[in-house]
This record gives C-alpha cells, structure tokens and sequence, in this order.
C-alpha cells in the first residue's frame, strides 16, 4: 500500500484537517479561570496554564511571553516547550486569517495547506521548541516505557508537528507520518491509563477524520494503523469537553481562582465546533460556542462563530443580533485582527440582513465587505449576496455581472462552494 497512489489519497487529509480541529479561534488552550495579575505564580505550570487562558482569548502576545518564562523554568520539562511551540502555531495561523470554521467546512479545506513561508523567526522558534518538547518526551517514554503521562506528552507534541508541517510548510506526506505517531502514542497512554481523556482528544479527532472519508481512503486509513467510526470519535471529543467541567476552582495565596485539571477540554471544546458545523447539529455548536464564550470572554472570534453558526442554521434574525454584538466588541478592541476581519463581519452581517430582507443595511455592509481589504473568498461571497439581491429587484444585469466578478474571486480564493453559488446564480440572471 505504500505507493504514490496511497500518500495521494491520504496525505494531507489526515494531518491538515485533523489539525483544523485543534487550531479554531484561539487554540490550543487551558479551560482555566486566570489568577489575577499581582497573584504569586510558582511554577512553569501554573505560567503554563495562565499562557494558554490568554492565547485562548486571542492575548497571543502576552501569551508567548509567558511561556518563553515558563520554558526558562522548566527547561527539561517537555510540556512548556510544547505550549510554546503551539502558540507560535496560533498566532501565525491567526496572522494569515485561517482560524475560522469556513475555511475548514467541505472541500475549502484544501486551501490551508497553501500559506506560504512564515516569517523565518518565528519558523526557528517552533521548530526549536517543538523538537525539544520532542526529545524531552522520548526520553522520558525510554525512561518509564509504561507511564500513560510520557506518552501523552510524546504524542502532543508529535502531533503538534504534524499539524504544523501540514498547515504551514505544505509537506504532506511528514505530516501524514508525524500523525500516525501522535495517534499511536495516544492510543498507548489510553491503554496505560484508560481514565486519560486528554488522550482521547487526538484519538477521537483521527477517528472522526477516518470515518468522514470515502470507503477507499478509510480502507487505506485502517491499514495504516488510524481506527474509525464517526459516532466514537464524536463520543470521544465529547467525553473530554466534559472532563472537570463541574470541577471546584482552586484558591491560590492571593485569593486568585484557577481552575487546576485537563486544560485538554478547552480544545476538545474548540474541535466540537466544527464537528457539529460539518454533521449540521447546529443548537449543539451554538451551546458549545456560548460555553466557551463564558470561559473566553475576550475572544471576540466566537461571536463571529456563533453568527456564522445561526446563520447557516437559517435563523438570520439570531446571526444579526450575534453578529452585530461581535462586531460592537471588535470597534472597541485594540488588538491585532485576522487578515480582512471587518470585511468578514460585515459579510456575514450583510448575508442575514438579506435573509431578513433589510435590503438597505445588507448593502452597506456588503459593500464594505467588498472593499479592497477583504479576502478573495468573502469578497466573491458578498459578490453572490449582492448579486441575488439585485435579481430580487428583477435587475438581471447587475446580477450577472455581480455573479461573474464573484465566480473570479472565489477561484482566486478557492472556494467551491462560493463558485458554484456564482454559477448558479449566473444562470438564474440568464432566466436559466
């Protein structure tokens, strides 16, 4: 089986789409209640734990400089390297815009495979970072060949690799190889420690990945090693968001609450989002999504998760009032934006509008969303939503013209379900 055809069928499936699952809106990070700045921290973990509530709530900065202290405390601990090395990950995922569902729903997937080269710095870092968060876990697996906790950090980090070769650097077939690992590392920690659901997060994710897949690349999934079954690895996900969810907040000296435990559930949380987008369970995702809007209050992301949630449900009058509570936090938000984030509000805003037939107001934002700054792939959907508004009003000519420039864009964007939005509507404009 291991021939051109094989890694052609499974190569950058497993390990880019698996990793989607561990990289929307703000992860990885720790479903903890952050101590309060002046709080004593006495531990890399305890730095560990307050980088990755940060990171979760889009503080990538802060977060990084949190953990470069964690690392330098703890240098022969694998689990700070680790965290480093997936923030780094994060922010340059975040940078380049591709940490929403959308991009990650049907076939627009294949686009993140194609990012580019990252800043050569940041390339260094995470590279140093993980590859030491990988030999540090190697040589406590030789050391202690049964302890669950070595193969978790082996298979983490692994897995982190694999995500990362896939996503950023495009090589396909090391990222298909790094994954298997990270998947039989943590199928080892569950075997050792059946009560390990952070363990069950990675294993779940592949499951679920598998079962997605047509019958000929689950056959080859399941001679490679990867198990299946789509109702399991939901369960899996499912059973480590539930892990210390009703957990009692430990007190630190200064009276800080830290919620000490799985800071895997946060993640599996986050992968849940688009499983339920992709099975179209969408009361599930919007419940999940206000959970995490409790934990990730500044994670302004999630309102647009939830809008564009709604939105895909149908109920265009929730995404709106959503959407436009998100787009209230982003004015006032300071920080760094995703690559064309007010245009991707804007569209999102201006698609229920239209839905509501608020034709004026989906206009305005429509037109801001076509702006210059937009992204190819929300450009050519706005395109669309301005299109099928103009055919409403019996325009056919503007609808045509509309739904060429958008069929363009979305090419450029690699969108097909955008292009086939586009097509369709060009010959609905030619009374076809």
């Amino acid at each position: 089986m291991r021939t051109a055809v094989y890694h052609s069928l499974m190569d950058w499936r497993l390990p880019a789409f698996a990793a989607t699952l561990t990289v929307l809106t703000g992860m990885p990070c720790s479903a903890s209640v952050p101590t309060p700045a002046h709080a004593p921290l006495e531990t890399s973990n305890e730095l560990r734990l307050r980088a990755l509530d940060l990171a979760c709530n889009l503080d990538h900065d802060q977060a990084i400089a949190m953990l470069r202290r964690a690392v330098a405390m703890a240098p022969d601990d694998p689990a700070p390297h680790r965290s480093l090395a997936a923030v780094l990950w994060l922010n340059l995922l975040f940078r380049r815009g591709a940490v929403t569902v959308d991009h990650y729903l049907g076939s627009f997937s294949a686009s993140t495979v194609d990012l580019g080269k990252p800043p050569p710095e940041i390339d260094a870092e995470f590279h140093l970072h993980v590859e030491k968060a990988i030999a540090l876990a190697e040589r406590r697996v030789a050391a202690s060949p049964k302890d669950a906790q070595a193969h978790y950090e082996l298979g983490a980090a692994v897995g982190l690799q694999a995500s990362y070769v896939a996503t950023v650097e495009g090589r396909l077939l090391a990222g298909f190889r790094a994954a298997k690992r990270a998947y039989d590392e943590h199928e080892k920690a569950l075997a050792l420690d059946p009560s390990r659901k952070d363990a069950a997060l990675v294993v779940g994710t592949y499951r679920y990945v598998v079962s997605t897949e047509s019958l000929p690349i689950r056959m080859l999934a399941y001679v490679a090693g990867f198990g299946g079954g789509r109702e399991r690895g939901i369960q899996m996900l499912r059973e480590t968001a539930e892990v210390d969810r009703d957990a009692t907040p430990v007190r630190d000296s200064a009276g800080g609450r830290i919620q000490r435990g799985n800071d895997a559930r946060a993640d599996a949380l986050f992968a849940l989002i688009l499983v339920y987008n992709r099975e179209h369970q969408y009361d599930d995702a919007i419940q999940i999504i206000g959970e995490l809007q409790r934990l990730f209050p500044r994670n302004r992301l999630l309102w647009l998760e939830a809008g564009s949630t709604a939105l895909r449900a149908g109920r265009a009058q929730q995404a709106d009032d959503l959407l436009s509570q998100g787009m209230a936090m982003l004015a006032k938000d300071t920080r760094a934006r995703i690559p064309g984030e007010d245009a991707l509000w804007r569209y999102k805003r201006g698609a229920a509008r239209a839905a509501l037939g608020r034709t004026d107001e989906a206009l305005a934002d429509l037109t801001v969303a076509s702006g210059a700054d937009s992204q190819n792939w929300v450009h050519g959907r706005a395109r669309v939503e301005m299109g099928r508004l103009a055919l409403k009003r019996g325009d056919r000519n503007e609808a045509a013209l509309e739904a060429r420039q958008a069929e363009t864009l979305c090419e450029r964007g690699n969108d097909p379900a955008c292009i086939q939005d586009a097509r369709a509507l060009l010959r609905s404009s030619n009374g076809r």
